[in-house]
C-alpha cells in the first residue's frame, strides 16, 4: 500500500497528514509551544493524595495537576521511587542498574496512601494529553520507545509484539534481545523488528540507553516540577512508529524541518532518505496534494461516500454514535446483498473516520438491519480487518440483538475537531455586504498603493479560486491589463481556504503585505 506523509509547518503549529492510496487517513496537529506530549518524562511532586479515588494529583508544571491512578503505578514503583530519590541525592552515580538493589513489588489491590507520601518527588511519564477539563494522565511505568524496541527500566521482561505471527521469528528475536538486554532493564520487541539482525537491535538499544542516561543526569540535584526527556516532535514520532517500505513520499514545506526529517530518516532508515522532498513556495502544500479538499469533505456531522450512502456522526458526553444511511444506494435487486454492500462500504469509512478524527472511548454504530446471519458475521470480520491498521488499542464486539456494533478505542489525546461550516463569504454573518461588484476595484486600489510605496517589489496576490478564475478570464484578462499598466506581472494564486471576498498580497519572500 502506497503511503504519503504531507507536513505543513507554520510559525505556530505543525500539521501532518497521512495519506494511504492518496486518501487521507490520519491528521495530526502539534503546537510549536506545546509543553505536554504523550511520552514526555517529568520529575513531578505529589500535590494531593485522594484515597477515595485511589489516585494522586501530581504537579508537573501544567496549569492543572496531572492525574496518577494506582493502576498506573506499576509493580516496580518502590524501585522507581528509590532510584529517583537516590539520584536526586547524588547516591546513584550511573544510569545502569547492575548494582541497583531492586525493591519488593507493590500489590495490585493496594491503596495509594500506603505507597506514596504528599510532596514526594516522583518520576512520571505522560500517558494521555490534557483532554477537556482534565489535566494530563500519568504513568510510573517508564518506557523509552525506539523503532524496533521499547526499553522498560526496572523490569526483566522480554516481550515480542503479537503482530509478529511466525513462531520461529518470535523465538529468534526473543533469544537475540535476551542476549543484549542490560540487567534490570526489560525490552519489548516491536513489529518493525521482524527480520532485523542483532547489530540493528544493539545499535538502537545503545541509542535508548543514551536517553535513559540523559534522564539520570538531569535527575541529579533536580527540583520538581521539571521535564527530563521530551518525546520526538510529532513528525519524527509518526515516522518512527509507522515507517515501512510502503512509504513512497514524505513532503515538507519548511526548509529547516525538511533537514530535520532528512537527518532523522538517515538515522533510522538511510535507504529511504531519498523519499523526503521539499515543497517549494507557491501553492499551499495541503492544497497542492488535495488534503484541504479531503478535510473539508471528511469532517462535520455528515460524511458522504462515493456510492451516495452516508454516515451521521454524533458526539455526546458519554460516547460517539454513528448512524449508517443508504441514501439512494439500495435498489430493487437483491435487497440483502445491497444492504450488505452499503454496510461493508460504511465499515471501511467508519474505520477511516475513527483514525482521522482520533475518536476514542465508546463508539456505537447503527448499521442498516441485516436478516442473514452470515452477513452479520462477515461484517464484523471485515470491520476487524479494516481496523487492523489502526495503531490505537481497540476492541470490537459482535452485533447485538438490536443490530448495534460496540467499539472501544484508546483515547490518548483530544479528538480532532474541524469546523467545516464556513462563515457566509458575502456578509460575514451580518446579513449585509459591501457591493460585491466593487471587489476588483478594492484589489486595484490596494495594488496601486503597494506599487507606489514599493515600486521594485515582487507582488503576489492570493484570492479565492472563483476570483482567481475571474482575474484570468478572457483576452486581455484583468491580470494582463495590470501587466500593461504597471509593466510588471502580478502573480495570482488561489487558496481554497479563503472566503469569496477575501484577498491578500505577499512579497517575493512570501511575507504578508499589511495595508
Amino acid at each position: 500500500m502506497e503511503k504519503e506523509l504531507i507536513i505543513n509547518s507554520t510559525p505556530t503549529e505543525v500539521e501532518i497528514a497521512l495519506l494511504e492510496k492518496s486518501k487521507l487517513v490520519e491528521l495530526h496537529y502539534q503546537k510549536t509551544n506545546n509543553n505536554f506530549t504523550v511520552g514526555d518524562i517529568f520529575l513531578g511532586r505529589i500535590r494531593k493524595l485522594m484515597p477515595g479515588l485511589n489516585a494522586a494529583f501530581v504537579d508537573i508544571g501544567h496549569k492543572k495537576d496531572a492525574f496518577l491512578h494506582y493502576t498506573d503505578l506499576g509493580p516496580k514503583l518502590k524501585s522507581l521511587l528509590k532510584f529517583t530519590q537516590d539520584t536526586i541525592d547524588g547516591q546513584t552515580p550511573t544510569q545502569y542498574l547492575d548494582n541497583f538493589e531492586m525493591q519488593p513489588e507493590i500489590i495490585k489491590t493496594g491503596k495509594i496512601d500506603q505507597v506514596m507520601n504528599k510532596k514526594q518527588p516522583i518520576l512520571v511519564q505522560v500517558l494521555k494529553e490534557p483532554i477537556s477539563t482534565k489535566g494530563p494522565r500519568l504513568s510510573c511505568e517508564i518506557t523509552i520507545p525506539g523503532r524496533f524496541l521499547v526499553l522498560t527500566p526496572f523490569s526483566n521482561v522480554v516481550a515480542v509484539s503479537k503482530k509478529i505471527a511466525n513462531p520461529e521469528e518470535r523465538k529468534r528475536l526473543k533469544v537475540l534481545v535476551e542476549s543484549i538486554r542490560p540487567k534490570n532493564f526489560g525490552l519489548i520487541v516491536r513489529t518493525a523488528a521482524e527480520g532485523k539482525k542483532v547489530a540493528d537491535l544493539h545499535e538502537e538499544l545503545g541509542f535508548m540507553m543514551t536517553k535513559w542516561e540523559q534522564v539520570h543526569n538531569q535527575l541529579i540535584k533536580a527540583q520538581p516540577p521539571m521535564k527530563l526527556l521530551s518525546e520526538l516532535d510529532k513528525a519524527s514520532s509518526i515516522l518512527r512508529d509507522i515507517l515501512n517500505d510502503s512509504f513512497n513520499k514524505i513532503i515538507v514545506n519548511d526548509k529547516e524541518l525538511f533537514h530535520n526529517v532528512q537527518t532523522f530518516m538517515g538515522s533510522i532508515s538511510p535507504e529511504q532518505v531519498k523519499i523526503v522532498k521539499h515543497h517549494r513556495p507557491g501553492k499551499p502544500i495541503f492544497e497542492a496534494f488535495g488534503v484541504t479538499r479531503q478535510i473539508k469533505s471528511s469532517f462535520g456531522k455528515t460524511a458522504t461516500m462515493a456510492s451516495g450512502a452516508y454516515l451521521v456522526i454524533e458526539h455526546t458526553e458519554a460516547m460517539h454514535v454513528i448512524d449508517v444511511n443508504s441514501g439512494h444506494k439500495v435498489t430493487n435487486g437483491d435487497q440483502a446483498e445491497a444492504v450488505l454492500g452499503v454496510n461493508m462500504e460504511s465499515a471501511e469509512e467508519i474505520a477511516r473516520q475513527l483514525r482521522l478524527r482520533d475518536i476514542g472511548g465508546i463508539i456505537i454504530i447503527d448499521f442498516i438491519d441485516m436478516r442473514v446471519p452470515e452477513h452479520k458475521k462477515l461484517l464484523v470480520q471485515k470491520m476487524r480487518d479494516f481496523m487492523r491498521k489502526d495503531r490505537a488499542q481497540h476492541t470490537i464486539l459482535p452485533l447485538s440483538k438490536f443490530g448495534l456494533m460496540q467499539i472501544t478505542r484508546q483515547r490518548v489525546r483530544p479528538e480532532v475537531k474541524i469546523n467545516t461550516a464556513e462563515l457566509c463569504p458575502s456578509c460575514n454573518g451580518t446579513g449585509k455586504i459591501n457591493p460585491s461588484i466593487l471587489l476588483i476595484d478594492d484589489i486595484q486600489r490596494d495594488l496601486d498603493f503597494i506599487l507606489q510605496s514599493r515600486p521594485n517589489s515582487t507582488i503576489k496576490l492570493r484570492v479565492h479560486p472563483f476570483i482567481h478564475a475571474f482575474l484570468k478570464k478572457g483576452i486581455p484578462s484583468i491580470q494582463m491589463r495590470w501587466a500593461r499598466k504597471y509593466f510588471k506581472w502580478i502573480k495570482a494564486t488561489s487558496d481554497a481556504d479563503y472566503q469569496l471576498m477575501q484577498y491578500q498580497f505577499y512579497d517575493g519572500n512570501d511575507d504578508e503585505i499589511r495595508l
